[in-house]
Formats: C-alpha cells, structure tokens, sequence
C-alpha cells in the first residue's frame, strides 16, 4: 500500500486499535489522517468500552489524528447499525478513501462481516495484528510501552475486581484460563491512554463502576451482565 492511498481506522479506544495503529505507523507506508469511532449518541459514551465522548475526543487529541464518529442510537438493531455504517462508509468512499483499518484478531466471523460490508463499496480492509498470539501481543504491548485500564467486562467471564485496573504481566497471568489474554471473545475492554503512538499521556481518573444487563443476542430467553468502570478526564 503506497502513501497516497487514503486510510481511515476504525478506532475502539482500546489496546487492539493501539497496537495496530502503532504497525502501520511503522511501515511509514500508509496515510491513516481520520480515526472512525461508534458512538453511542443516548449515552454519548464509545459503543461496548462505554468510554466518555469526552474522554476519547482527549486521547485522540493526543494521539493527533482527527476524529470521525458515527453515532447510533440507544438500543440500534443490525439493520439499523447496518444501515447506518453503510452510509458512514460511502461518505468516507466519497471523501477518496481507499482502505480502512481494523485491530481484529481471531474472530472469523467477524473479519468475513467486515470484508462483506466494505465490498460493494470497493474499500479494502486492512487486518495488521490478524492470528498473532494474543498472549504475545499483550506482551509486547507492554514491552512497547503502552498504557491502558480495564474499562469494561462481561461478568460472566470476569470479576468485578479486574475493573479499573491497569494492564501488567502480574494482571495477565491472574486472567482465569479460560479468558483470552486480549479479551478477543469480549471478555473485557480497554481503554489505552499512553504509548509510542501517543503526544502525551492522557490525564484521567477512575470514576464508580456501574453495571447493566442486556439482552442476549445469542439466546432472547437469557442476559449477559456487563460491568463498566467510569473513565473521567482528571480536572
């Protein structure tokens, strides 16, 4: 992929978007000039991380790449969320972008959705940390310097403890076994507030936790309760 190639990356906030950001820029061969996050617009809060609107506008300030949001409503449907990324790419097709970004890993089902959704369009995703151990990757994410909390988590998976807490090999190695190391199965969520890819680090704090349960997509007659620890920008 030459520079000329306009790129957008699809931004989650989290240590997966950082660590792939932080490939490209690497390769010094791409033009990533706009981060694309999901917003929810009832909440105003980063759709799954429930990460503050304000808190993100922050740690893309400092990262120094501009922010494009797409918001969705409270409780969008597929069809809805569907729609509304349609609309969101072909403006960026418009615009002449040519590929986008993603810091997926191993969920299968995940990338075909993405690589289906983007083909009409003739965008061409880009996968930078796709099948890497994850065990390795959070390694090295730590190796390089990177920072982040823990800002969300699927209760079913995680206790209530690991909320707030700040990513370490101590922390990784308490992760039960059957919890991958990056959270790829939506274990849990983060949130990266320093790195190499970063100004400056971004000053916050850590604010109550605040739990909701929801439908289960999979199975309408069970829940699935997730946690969430409240990131607030430090006055």
């Amino acid at each position: 992929m030459s520079q000329n190639q306009k790129t957008y990356f699809n931004w989650s906030s989290g240590k997966d978007s950082a660590l792939a950001l932080h490939y490209l820029i690497q390769q010094r061969n791409t033009n990533i000039d706009r981060l694309l996050t999901t917003v929810n617009g009832h909440y105003n809060r980063v759709s799954m991380h429930g990460l503050r609107k304000d808190v993100l506008e922050a740690q893309v300030e400092a990262i120094g790449i501009s922010l494009d949001i797409l918001q969705v409503p409270e409780n969008p449907s597929m069809e809805e969320y569907n729609s509304l990324m349609k609309s969101k790419v072909s403006e960026l097709k418009s615009a002449g972008y040519t590929h986008t970004v993603f810091g997926d890993i191993f969920l299968e089902d995940l990338k075909k959705y993405r690589e289906d959704m983007l083909r009409p369009f003739g965008i061409q995703p880009i996968f930078p940390i796709w099948k890497k151990d994850t065990k390795v990757l959070l390694q090295e994410f730590l190796e390089l310097g990177f920072k982040a909390v823990i800002v969300c988590i699927n209760n079913s998976k995680l206790d209530k403890s690991f909320l707030g807490k700040e990513l370490s090999l101590e922390l990784m190695d308490a992760l039960p076994k059957d919890v991958d190391p990056c959270g790829e199965n939506g274990e849990f969520h983060t949130f990266c507030f320093d790195g190499p890819i970063f100004q400056y680090p971004v000053a916050f704090e850590v604010g109550e936790q605040i739990f909701k349960t929801y439908n289960n997509p999979s199975d309408s007659s069970k829940s699935i309760q997730f946690g969430f620890s409240d990131i607030l920008l430090a006055e």
